[in-house]
């Protein structure tokens, strides 16, 4: 098993932009507005970007510095970097544990994506009023074999392009994936900044307000949480999702700087992203009612994860060509989304073949059909199992199985990392350094020592535990 040569990518563009892909995907364009919405807009966005800088950049790069010295996936690596500190390697089970719960709600949400683009494709959904949209969403979580087929179809055609291979397959697809979301993206913002009414859209999510933030639902420290939760969820921190990309590059650049590349652009996405739904929705509603909303029935409006699916439709279906912008909207999520799906399967995939040894064709099957049972409990959730509400009233299997990834994995993970590769109790501050610095690019200094073994995981931790009391903790 060892013997055998390690895959590589062909190109370093090929490298960023499958990390990207891994990175890009529904945390960016689906989560990322309706938690801003949630949370108040401008200042949350705010908090975002400075945890995203200040905690995701350091993880990640020492992520990626794991997977480029060990050239194993997150199952072995421990094992290649530490020998003889075994106890570290029970994190890479959980590793693999955790690609696995992302993928088992992922996959159903990307599924929907592509079922909404085949209804507006279609003109299933134009012409509808806003009671026959929100219908609509609710006819399609009510129908388990609809949510299954989209599931089916997302995770076969995911595990086809992998048995392809790394390069013939991930890559290429990932690549013509990726700028074709990147200008696809830029097309619709600007049209939608342009709608009139779209001011106060854009006001909201880009003009901080202290009061919002100070008075938001659950307090200043439940929006920290998110905040910092979103920052590890949007580039898929803690669980290794990011340290098998680092085992098929080179050693010609420098990591951090390859960190800084890879967040910019999962970065950008997500603040375009934002400028794609708020002016939107603002210019529907000033439409709609004839004035300007106020800031608490925009906040109302963009909270929730029905944004994409309820809201939008209403917006594009009164919109001149609502349509074709409705079709171009949901052709971009759906990569979006696609994208993310075939980076973690192939970290999946790569944990599996380092596991038995088997040939991608082989880990592709069995991988393909585990995949698919897993994610039927999700996607039944909406209808046959509804009655299951795991996390109180109103909620499902994909709040379960979010939560478990958000809230527990990713930030546990990252504190993990951070603290195996900056102690002597793990890999070691100097092993990492020296690994993380190789090749050309921007370096990591003695001065960042400090901060990166004390206040990074002082922070995560103090964060994780703030997430626990607000989800657990005596609510009102």
């Amino acid at each position: 098993m060892d013997s055998k040569p390690r895959e590589s990518l062909g190109s370093r563009l090929g490298f960023l932009l499958l990390s990207a892909g891994c990175a890009i995907g529904l945390g960016n364009v689906w989560r990322f507005p309706w938690v801003v919405g949630k949370n108040g807009g401008a200042f949350f966005v705010l908090l975002y970007l400075a945890f995203l800088a200040l905690l995701g950049l350091p993880v990640l790069t020492m992520e990626f510095s794991m997977g480029r010295a060990s050239r194993k996936s997150p199952l072995h690596m421990y094992r290649v970097l530490a020998p003889e500190r075994r106890v570290w390697a029970w994190h890479g089970p959980l590793c693999f544990v955790g690609n696995y719960l992302l993928m088992m709600f992922y996959t159903i949400v990307c599924g929907w994506m592509v079922l909404y683009f085949a209804k507006y494709a279609t003109g299933g959904l134009t012409g509808l009023d806003p009671a026959g949209v929100d219908a609509a969403f609710g006819r399609m979580l009510a129908d388990p074999v609809m949510l299954c087929t989209a599931t089916a179809l997302v995770v076969v055609l995911g595990f086809f392009i992998l048995s392809m291979g790394l390069q013939a397959g991930v890559e290429r697809i990932t690549k013509w994936m990726m700028l074709a979301l990147l200008g696809m993206m830029a097309v619709i913002a600007v049209h939608n900044c342009l709608l009139d009414g779209a001011g106060r859209g854009l006001e909201f999510y880009l003009r901080p307000n202290l009061d919002r933030f100070l008075h938001a639902k659950g307090g200043p420290a439940r929006v920290c949480v998110e905040a910092m939760n979103q920052a590890f969820f949007t580039l898929s921190l803690g669980i290794g999702s990011m340290a098998i990309f680092g085992s098929y590059i080179g050693r010609e650049r420098t990591l951090l700087g390859e960190s800084a590349n890879v967040a910019f652009l999962d970065t950008f996405v997500a603040i375009v992203a934002g400028l794609i739904i708020f002016p939107a929705c603002s210019a529907f509603l000033a439409g709609a009612n004839g004035s300007m909303p106020d800031a608490a029935r925009l906040e109302k409006v963009f909270s929730g994860p029905g944004l994409i699916f309820v809201t939008l439709p209403k917006v594009f279906n009164a919109m001149p060509g609502g349509r074709v912008w409705g079709t171009l909207f949901f052709v971009f999520m759906t990569f979006a989304a696609f994208s993310t799906v075939l980076a973690v399967f192939e970290n999946i995939l790569a944990m599996t073949m380092d596991r038995t040894g088997w040939a991608r064709p082989k880990a592709c099957a069995v991988c393909c059909a585990l995949m698919y049972v897993l994610s039927l409990p999700c996607a039944l959730g909406f209808n046959l199992l509804s009655g299951f509400q795991p996390l109180g009233e109103g909620t499902c299997v994909l709040d379960l199985e979010d939560f478990l990834v958000s809230n527990i994995l990713l930030p546990l993970g990252a504190l993990l990392f951070t603290l195996f590769c900056c102690h002597r109790f793990g890999w070691g501050w100097e092993k990492f350094v020296a690994e993380a610095n190789e090749g050309r690019g921007p370096k990591i200094r003695p001065w960042m020592r400090f901060y990166c073994a004390w206040i990074v995981p002082a922070i995560v931790l103090v964060i994780f535990l703030l997430g626990l009391r607000d989800k657990f903790g005596p609510q009102g």
